[in-house]
């Protein structure tokens, strides 16, 4: 693949942080509002295919983010493991342990719980699987973009 013009990489550029905190920040608020791991995967993973169109694919390491996007389904599947520990799969061990990150609970006003308001680690092992979640989609359509563009390309390069 070859790169495209300076236009559309300085816009690509600009683009690129806004969207990249636009994505974590739905990932990580996943558990507090509309949207999670794989919304804000899917918004990076949209950013990591203009960045290949623009730049193109010849840095990319398949097997780097094929080992991301098996990382992120092992994460996801351990820790709805490990909450058979307690008894139940997937539950929620971390809202009540003594892990100080985890551990906030959710604050209330006049007796009702306003969810939306909670600090960002308050959703225990609902927040570790946005992350997994949100890592395995990102790598998994940037290799999806990789390989449709390798075989959009396959058998052309002579002319």
């Amino acid at each position: 693949m070859e790169r495209m013009s300076p236009v559309v990489r300085t816009v690509v550029k600009i683009a690129f942080a806004p969207m990249f905190a636009f994505g974590a920040y739905i990932i990580l608020h996943g558990h507090l509002t509309p949207g999670g791991g794989f919304q804000g995967g899917a918004i990076i993973g949209s950013l990591m295919a203009l960045y290949l169109v623009a730049f193109g694919a010849t840095a990319w390491k398949k097997k780097l983010l094929s080992g991301l996007e098996s990382g992120g389904l092992l994460v996801f599947i351990g820790t709805g493991i490990l909450g058979l520990v307690s008894g139940l799969m997937f539950y929620n061990f971390l809202a009540d342990s003594d892990i100080p990150i985890f551990n906030e609970a959710v604050p209330t006003m006049l007796g009702y719980t306003h969810s939306n308001w909670a600090p960002l680690w308050t959703g225990g092992t609902i927040s570790v699987m946005n992350l997994a979640v949100g890592i395995e989609v990102i790598a998994g359509l940037t290799l999806i973009v990789i390989t449709m563009g390798l075989f959009a390309f396959e058998g052309k390069e002579g002319g």
